[in-house]
């Protein structure tokens, strides 16, 4: 689910050790377009706490440049993009749904389950490698084969919103604690 297709997988394997280097874990990635105005659409976090912000953003764009540059992976002419997964972000591995257990998300599958390819729930952490969902109406916990998965992504909601607000504010503090030490 980070690629979606093989050229994807291919730039993954190229780019992963480039951006763990770096302190940045890759979580999605897409190469989006047809033969002419390709774009590479890289989502990174920080592992630590899953920021990533501007300067984050940048110095990995860097990292990635330095290597895509002589490696030319790429036929032809791409922009390459380098971004914050989001609030709502894709859920793309199995400990994303560990993480953002207990928030809104919708599921969508490679093939048919109970006759449908949509989920929509929350979400109830992992069993082995099926994920856990509370479906609306239902009683029982589905269990869905995360390999199953073809997209997942969270749903935007008050609690999701707050939490958001909540890590925002936590950074904030944080780095006027750490100015303040600094400059004394």
């Amino acid at each position: 689910m980070r690629g979606k297709t093989a050229e994807d997988v291919r730039l993954l394997e190229l780019l992963d050790p480039v951006a763990e280097a770096a302190g940045y874990a890759i979580v999605r990635l897409r190469l989006m377009g047809g033969e002419h105005q390709r774009r590479l659409q890289v989502m990174a976090e920080r592992p630590s706490d899953g920021d990533m912000n501007v300067e984050d953003c940048a110095r990995l764009s860097r990292a990635l440049s330095e290597v895509l540059d002589p490696a030319d992976p790429i036929a032809g002419e791409y922009t390459l993009e380098v971004s914050s997964p989001g609030v709502d972000r894709p859920l793309t591995r199995l400990a994303d749904f560990v993480t953002y257990e207990g928030y809104e998300a919708r599921l969508e599958l490679d093939r048919l389950a109970e006759g449908r390819k949509r989920f929509k729930g929350v979400l109830a952490g992992v069993e082995g490698d099926n994920v856990a969902i509370d479906l609306e109406g239902e009683e029982e916990t589905a269990l869905v084969p995360f390999a199953w998965i073809s997209e997942a992504k969270l749903v935007l909601t008050d609690q999701l919103m707050k939490r958001g607000a909540e890590a925002r504010a936590a950074r904030l503090n944080s780095d006027l604690s750490t100015d303040n030490t600094t400059s004394e």
